[in-house]
């Protein structure tokens, strides 16, 4: 029997025990199963931990602290507790023979069946969102024909060159841009074929100057032509997001877009369903123009994840056609949420896919000695 109020030490297995009954909502695991949890020190039955992310998520960090905190208090004669949250983002393997970007360690494309979906206006948030949530971000403007970052991001002027060989990227609310947009006068059309447009849009990706890049967004031309195809092949993307609305032509063109990446062996992250709802702006009703769980139900024929819905609302429109997306206009707001969460279940998505070890090994140098 031990004495009366003597304490007895605790374990990092009960620490360890308790971690495992917390279940993070980007990942569905819980913090030991998903290789969260960081070092473990105990003194004098005082803990203190680290729970180190794979994904970007700032702003949750206060409320996985107090979550973590309450569940290890659970512990019987636990002291002072200590939890510090972090995120590593790491690179994550793309398909063999594809040449690697320097400074950047994962490309998402954006993308989708058939133009008018709002694909733009979701991979300019979902940058954002990322960056807000504290990535280091670009954005690659790869619509050749209708460029429109630019103007969703409020930039203007051309990239400067320090070496006359490679571009600098612009900035805009934190994160890197490059277009065609910003090399070309607005009212220029791209009256180019498929090979040229192909050959832009590596040099706008090879030779940009990027800078300690998380997450590389591709905004992908709409379609799935042979110029999607082929930007599929060469460039070293990570993984993709399909965007699609409910309604059911959408959704056809949406599966052919999903069906491209997988022939070009490139994992499906998630679909987001744009216009899911209309609300009106006179009375806030809400109601399904254009259907009701399309996008839900294509996650489940494909078996990939359902990222999120966004409404059809004017603010969207309003808010990226003046150059300051939903994401910085108003960041408190239920669509700027809703973006973050996309943005969050997304980089957990990338976080589970295989890491890129390419840098592990050493170049192999045959020579004649």
């Amino acid at each position: 029997y031990r004495k009366r109020n003597q304490k007895v030490a605790i374990s990092e297995l009960q620490v360890q025990s308790a971690l495992s009954e917390i279940i993070d909502p980007n990942t569905g695991k819980d913090y030991v199963t998903s290789r969260e949890v960081g070092e473990i020190k105990i003194n004098s039955n005082n803990v203190s931990l680290e729970i180190v992310l794979s994904y970007p998520a700032k702003s949750l960090f206060e409320n996985i602290r107090s979550q973590v905190i309450e569940k290890l208090r659970m512990i019987p004669d636990i002291g002072e507790i200590e939890v510090t949250i972090s995120s590593k983002i790491i690179s994550r393997a793309t398909k063999p023979g594809v040449q690697h970007i320097p400074e950047v360690k994962n490309i998402i494309a954006v993308a989708s069946g058939k133009g008018g979906v709002g694909k733009s206006a979701t991979a300019v948030n979902l940058a954002l969102a990322l960056a807000y949530e504290g990535a280091s971000v670009g954005i690659l403007d790869a619509d050749i024909y209708g460029p429109s970052q630019p103007q969703m991001l409020g930039v203007s002027g051309r990239p400067e060159s320090k070496d006359g060989k490679h571009m600098e990227p612009l900035e805009a609310h934190g994160i890197q841009i490059i277009s065609i947009g910003l090399l070309v006068d607005i009212e220029t059309p791209m009256v180019w074929r498929g090979p040229m447009v192909t050959q832009a849009l590596q040099q706008l990706l090879n030779d940009t100057r990027w800078r300690d890049i998380d997450y590389l967004i591709v905004d992908m031309p709409p379609g799935t032509g042979d110029i999607q195809l082929t930007l599929a092949q060469k460039v070293p993307v990570t993984g993709a997001v399909i965007v699609t609305t409910p309604q059911d032509i959408a959704l056809l063109d949406a599966r052919k877009g999903l069906k491209m990446f997988e022939k070009v062996g490139i994992p499906i992250i998630g679909i987001v369903e744009n216009m899911s709802t209309h609300i009106c702006s006179k009375c806030g009703f809400s109601e399904h123009i254009f259907g009701e769980g399309g996008g839900a139900k294509m996650c489940k024929d494909y078996d990939v994840e359902f990222l999120g819905a966004l409404p059809l609302d004017i603010k969207i429109r309003e808010q990226t056609d003046s150059g300051i997306p939903t994401v910085i206009a108003d960041p408190e707001g239920n669509i700027a949420q809703i973006y973050r969460g996309v943005a969050r279940r997304a980089a957990a998505k990338v976080a589970e896919l295989s890491k890129d070890h390419s840098s592990s090994f050493p170049d192999i140098v045959i020579q004649n000695t």
